[in-house]
Formats: structure tokens, C-alpha cells, sequence
């Protein structure tokens, strides 16, 4: 791949201005060669592996970052999903425990932000290492710090898991209560088709089609996009479109030079560029102010979600154009707690949960960080995953939910979460929910598209 000197210039420009980085470099790693029946002896050979990686990880990152003078924000691992690696130990809550903590030690030994992979694809259904590895999670996610854990409730192919999505609403309030905030809570992703390949936390797993290592790289411009619209305030929505899209296109360049390069010098395949614009809580570094940069008044208020389905299908055109490896999510995260604009349009009542649910229809990614009421009960949050999972089954398309229930708060007060992850308003949500319906369990059937062999 050659890149010229102006694009360069226009790279530096981006970083220095527009918030441009390299959101995350995750090095995706294959444990399934580390299981061993004897509990400590499995736990040393990931120990020992992590840390080994993760140095050189940062190592390589620190380089390219002196080198091409973009920020690489955040670098993590993932893992081979952990139910699969427990699969021959004892069935003990103990056990998972014991693995994430050994996680958690090695990923802060090497310098990693986080460390994705501590979940289950369960779609259809789930094994009784699944389902010990699910009772583990308000144990294990309180007691490390940077571990990160996923479930796969729901597929295209698979149709959804209603027993596992029942059982996560009420795992989901035992997270809440064991940890600040319900901070807890924010370190796990429910998913319907989720990418074997995804580089952002808290979905992140290392997936069982993967070589034994990958390195996926999460590039974020919302800022620079954000600037390039505000500049173009008068062209009609065909050539905004085009304007997004040649953006994008060289924020994927500029991402997947470094990547490449990374990659070659640790001697690891390089696996994906994902183009998802992902928001900060920096000024000027928001999803929800560019929607209303394109002429929207506040972001949920009429003309949101084709603005946004503009927006999505411009950065995938242009990105797409850029490079032959696009995964992962490449969506539009538009988390309530760490996007400024997002925050605002709840606090103003333009949005509340059901037109975000709407948004999340035109976007990949999902309703992704947002604060519910502590009183919020396990059968609410189970429907509010099955409704949000079920647009992804329906549509073919990844969707995902973090949902914070935060314990002694109520709708319109607000959560402060720190760094990252930023402050949510609590958002309003109905008393009451379908507790028949969901009592039903079973698996809702597989879309007639799936049969498509």
C-alpha cells in the first residue's frame, strides 16, 4: 500500500485537530492449545502466554505511535471464548473465577487496558460449562478489573436462546449490585450474530475460525467527520454522502498502514480494520453531533434515524472502498454515557429508549451504554434484550446490549462513571414488562431467511 505525502499532512491534520486515533489495537489469541484438565496447570500456560504477548503488544504499539504520530488510544486482548476452554475442568463457579483472575493478573502484568473473551456463544443453547460460566459473571467481573465478558444469545441461523436471555436479566442485577454504580455491568455485551473478529471491548472474543493469533485494529473518527460536515453545510445529502464517504476512506488508509505494519513486525497475522465510529466524551467527539450537523435539530427528534442510516452506509461505502479486510462491527456506536450529544438529547427529552431502540435498527452496535432505574426489574431487562436482539435476527446484522441498571438511582437523575466511560442521565423504562411471554422460554424460531443453503 502506498500513501502520499499530502494524505500524510492530511493524516496529521486529522490527528492534531479532529481527535483522529487508532482507537484500539487487539491482539486476538488462540488458548484452546493452553487447556489441561489440572486447573493450575491450564492457569500458568495462559498466564505465561498473555503476558508474553501483551509486552510485545505494547511494545510494537509505543513504535508505531513514534513512528506515524497517530495516538493507538487503547491495546487489548482477546481470547478464545472461555466457555470452551473450561469445557474439561470442573464444573465449579470456583473454576471460572479462578480463570478470570488469573486473566485479570496477566493482563495488568503486560500493560493491557482490556482483556475480551470471558463468555459463551449460546444462541441455541447452553452446555452446563455454559451455564456455570453465566452464574459466574457477577463473582468474576467484581473481582477483576480489566476483564471483559460476552454472550451470544441470539443468530440469524440459530434463531434466539429465551432461556439464556430470562437467566442473563437476572445475572445482570447481580452484577449491578456487587459493583459501584452498577459499573459492573458496563464490562459485559449481549449480542445477536456477533463478530468472531470484533477489536471493541466489551464484546471482544477471539473467535474459533481464527488463526492462533490476529491483530484487528478499531480506527474512530467521529470527530473528523463531524468537522467535514459542519464544513459542507449547504450540499444536498448526495454529496454530503460522497464528501463522508472520500473521509473515511483515507482515516481506513492511514489505519490499515499501521495495522499492516504492527502486524508484520510481531510476526501475527494482521485480521481486520473495523470502521466503527465510536464516541469519546472529548468535545467535538460525538455520533450524536454529527447527526445534527446534517440539519437534525437535536439527535432523536424526526429525521434522526435516516440521518443516521445516511451516516453508516457513507463510512462502509468509503471504508470498504479502502481496504479488503473490514469486520468486526464497522457500525455507529452510539452510547448514551460516552457521547456528549447523546447525553444532551435525554437530558432535553428529545431521546428516550424506544427511538434509540429505533435508531439501533439502521446501526450496527446496538443500544450500547445507557443507565436504566436500579428498581428496573430482571423480567424488564430481559425483554429489553429480546426486543433489541430480535432487530438483529430479523435484520441479518450484528446488534448488542450494555444496560446499566444502577442501584438507588431513578429516571432523570444521573450516574457519573469516570474516564472513559464517561456520565449517563437514567433513562425512563416501563414498569412494566412481559414476564408470561418470557416465561415461555423455548428458543424463538430462526427467520425463514435463515434457510439460505
Amino acid at each position: 500500500m502506498s500513501i502520499t505525502v499530502e494524505e500524510v499532512f492530511e493524516t496529521v491534520k486529522m490527528t492534531l485537530d479532529y481527535h483522529f486515533d487508532i482507537r484500539t489495537v487487539t491482539l486476538g489469541i488462540n488458548l484452546k492449545d493452553c487447556v489441561d484438565r489440572d486447573v493450575d496447570k491450564f492457569c500458568k500456560r495462559v498466564y505465561d502466554r498473555i503476558v508474553e504477548k501483551g509486552l510485545l503488544l505494547n511494545k510494537f504499539a509505543d513504535q508505531m505511535e513514534a513512528k506515524y504520530g497517530v495516538p493507538i488510544t487503547n491495546r487489548r486482548i482477546s481470547i478464545t471464548p472461555a466457555s470452551l476452554l473450561l469445557e474439561p475442568m470442573p464444573r465449579k463457579i470456583s473454576t471460572a473465577v479462578k480463570f478470570a483472575k488469573t486473566l485479570d493478573k496477566a493482563a495488568a502484568k503486560s500493560g493491557i487496558d482490556f482483556l475480551g473473551g470471558f463468555g459463551a456463544m449460546v444462541q441455541k443453547g447452553m452446555t452446563s460449562t455454559d451455564e456455570m460460566l453465566i452464574d459466574s459473571l457477577p463473582e468474576a467481573l467484581s473481582q477483576t478489573k480489566r476483564i471483559c465478558g460476552f454472550l451470544n444469545l441470539a443468530s440469524t441461523l440459530a434463531g434466539m436462546n429465551m432461556k439464556a436471555i430470562v437467566k442473563f436479566g437476572h445475572i445482570l442485577k447481580e452484577i449491578a449490585a456487587r459493583s459501584e454504580n452498577g459499573i459492573g455491568c458496563a464490562k459485559i455485551a449481549v449480542f445477536a450474530n456477533v463478530p468472531e473478529d470484533n477489536p471493541f471491548m466489551a464484546g471482544a472474543h477471539h473467535g474459533i475460525g481464527e488463526p492462533d493469533y490476529s491483530l484487528n485494529i478499531g480506527i474512530s473518527g467521529p470527530g473528523v467527520v463531524h468537522a467535514v460536515v459542519k464544513n459542507n453545510p449547504d450540499c444536498d445529502l448526495t454529496e454530503l454522502s460522497e464528501v463522508i464517504k472520500r473521509t473515511v476512506f483515507k482515516i481506513t488508509r492511514a489505519g490499515e498502514l499501521i495495522g499492516r505494519e504492527m502486524a508484520d513486525v510481531m510476526g501475527v497475522d494482521f485480521g481486520i480494520m473495523d470502521l466503527s465510529l465510536a464516541s469519546t466524551t472529548a468535545a467535538g467527539d460525538s455520533v450524536a453531533e454529527i447527526i445534527e450537523a446534517m440539519g437534525v435539530s437535536r439527535m432523536g427528534r424526526p429525521g434522526s434515524t435516516a440521518a443516521l442510516a445516511l451516516l453508516i452506509d457513507a463510512v462502509k461505502k468509503g471504508g470498504s472502498m479502502a481496504s479488503g479486510n473490514i469486520g468486526g462491527l464497522s457500525g455507529t456506536f452510539i452510547p448514551v454515557s460516552e457521547d456528549a450529544g447523546m447525553i444532551r438529547a435525554v437530558k432535553t427529552g428529545a431521546l428516550n429508549l424506544e427511538k434509540l431502540e429505533a435508531l439501533t435498527s439502521v446501526c450496527s452496535v446496538g443500544l450500547d451504554m445507557f443507565a436504566v432505574p436500579g428498581s428496573t426489574s430482571a423480567d424488564v431487562l430481559s425483554a429489553i434484550i429480546a426486543d433489541e436482539l430480535a432487530i438483529g435476527v430479523a435484520n441479518n446484522k450484528t446488534t448488542s446490549v450494555r444496560v446499566i441498571p444502577v442501584p438507588g438511582k431513578r429516571a432523570g437523575q444521573m450516574v457519573h462513571f469516570g474516564g472513559l466511560l464517561g456520565s449517563a442521565p437514567i433513562m425512563k423504562v416501563s414498569k412494566f414488562g412481559s414476564p408470561k411471554f418470557l416465561n415461555r422460554l423455548g428458543r424463538i424460531p430462526a427467520p425463514i431467511k435463515a434457510l439460505r443453503n
